[in-house]
């Protein structure tokens, strides 16, 4: 008859086990979330990186940023998806908690000196601040605490054969997204200016929306001393008070619209709602810096111009480069196009290539490209709105995504099946083997 102390210590083992594999999960699945949406968008990464190292006054690592970015982000989904798996897991959750060691006291100086006010921990996909991003590291440092001490606990997925290909296809597969998206674009693309979005209802405020309040800070000197005051007590009519300033403290940050900065300006005048509104197709060539823009594609750039020319549609160079530089830019490319003047930091959220192509069409965001897959040059018979290249990109991000995912979990699960059944064939051989061994062992000889 079965103890009744064993059934409650049976219990807290299955639960205890069940929290084990709940934790690994959880950790895993942050930790490939977390280095997909990095090697998704690896330029976004690199200028998050640029912004630190700007504030730090270490621009001499600035060259590094991109491969930093690409390494960072392989390390986290090979991490999660070590963790997953089972991939040498004791060693797996040792280098998580290492990890973990590193980032907590890190976004903690983060939170409290404010360097910038998004930490970047999931690039574009998800926001969070620096304080939220200290306390989501807290508590991952306690799961992988947790982990660790129950380390014991946890078993690999795959066999000791298979591992080691299992991580090897994890690095290339994340390598290879990471690859894509620098060379071509981003295959997901989290930014308000994707395409399918409308620039223009992106910079409204909707009605009703909170606006943001400020607080009238005055301040004023008297004998050398200066002192702040507020409206309900600033010293009106008292002379011996002299006004230097006022600060305008802000009480409430209210509705902040996802595209907040963009503007362009030619010739001296603002020209963005011009454009936003054409009810015709509008070609935008983005280039946040001329200085290092390839033009390995200009003849092919050039030749789009001629036909936006020929079909009377706008095409626009937005840069944040001064004068001269645009004149070098123009006098070595043969650039005929008309040249606007925009905010350095839209230019680098709107397209991660320099130079890039965006297609608009009342402000709507209808595609893009970069000057490593520009549009053919055969819709110059035709206009844009008898070819595909006039009709929205169909390859939305979500399918993009599923197609990756797919790539990268099919085979998994096909390796994962195919050792289940070759552990079985083995098993029923060996169990056959044992049985026909002992069916002869009690065969008696005869003479």
């Amino acid at each position: 008859m079965e103890n009744k102390t064993t059934i409650p210590l049976k219990k807290h083992a299955l639960i205890l086990n069940g929290l084990v594999i709940l934790a690994r999960l959880l950790v895993g699945l942050i930790f490939v979330f977390s280095g997909f949406v990095k090697a998704v968008d690896p330029l976004g990464s690199s200028y998050k990186f640029a912004d630190y190292l700007g504030v730090l006054g270490m621009d001499f690592l600035l060259p590094m940023t991109l491969f930093v970015a690409i390494m960072l982000a392989a390390f986290e989904f090979w991490l999660g998806v070590s963790l997953i798996t089972g991939y040498r897991i004791k060693q797996s959750i040792v280098l998580l908690n290492l990890f973990m060691l590193f980032m907590t006291p890190l976004t903690l100086w983060i939170s409290i000196s404010n360097p910038v006010t998004d930490c970047g921990c999931f690039g574009d996909a998800l926001k969070l601040t620096n304080w939220q991003t200290f306390y989501k590291n807290v508590v991952l440092m306690g799961i992988s605490i947790f982990l660790f001490i129950y380390r014991s606990k946890l078993t690999p997925l795959f066999s000791k054969h298979t591992q080691g290909l299992v991580s090897l296809y994890t690095l290339l597969f994340i390598f290879s997204v990471s690859w894509i998206s620098y060379e071509y674009l981003p295959i997901v693309d989290f930014r308000p200016y994707k395409i399918g979005n409308n620039i223009t209802e992106m910079m409204s405020i909707p009605e009703g929306a909170q606006t943001e309040e400020f607080e009238n800070i005055f301040i004023y000197q008297k004998d050398g001393v200066e002192k702040k005051f507020t409206l309900e007590n600033y010293p009106e009519g008292d002379s011996t008070w002299t006004f230097v300033r006022r600060e305008d403290k802000p009480i409430n940050k209210g509705y902040v619209p996802p595209i907040n900065n963009f503007s362009i300006e030619l010739d001296g005048s603002d020209i963005t709602q011009e454009v936003l509104q054409d009810s015709s197709y509008t070609f935008l060539l983005i280039s946040h810096r001329l200085e290092n823009a390839s033009d390995e594609e200009i003849d092919r750039i050039n030749e789009i111009y001629d036909y936006c020319v020929k079909f009377g549609y706008r095409f626009y160079c937005l840069t944040a480069s001064p004068q001269d530089v645009i004149e070098e830019w123009s006098a070595d490319t043969g650039a005929e196009y008309p040249f606007a003047i925009t905010d350095e930091i839209p230019l680098k959220t709107m397209i991660r290539s320099n130079p890039g192509l965006i297609l608009l069409k009342q402000g709507t965001v209808l595609r893009k490209w970069p000057h490593t897959l520009l549009p053919e040059t055969e819709m110059s018979d035709l206009p844009l709105d008898q070819t595909k290249w006039g009709k929205k990109d169909a390859m939305l991000s979500g399918t993009k995504v599923l197609f990756f995912a797919m790539a990268f979990i099919i085979p998994l699960v096909a390796l994962f099946i195919l050792e289940r059944i070759i552990g079985l064939c083995v098993r029923i051989y060996q169990k056959r083997k044992k049985k026909k061994e002992k069916g002869s062992a009690d065969t008696p000889e005869t003479e």
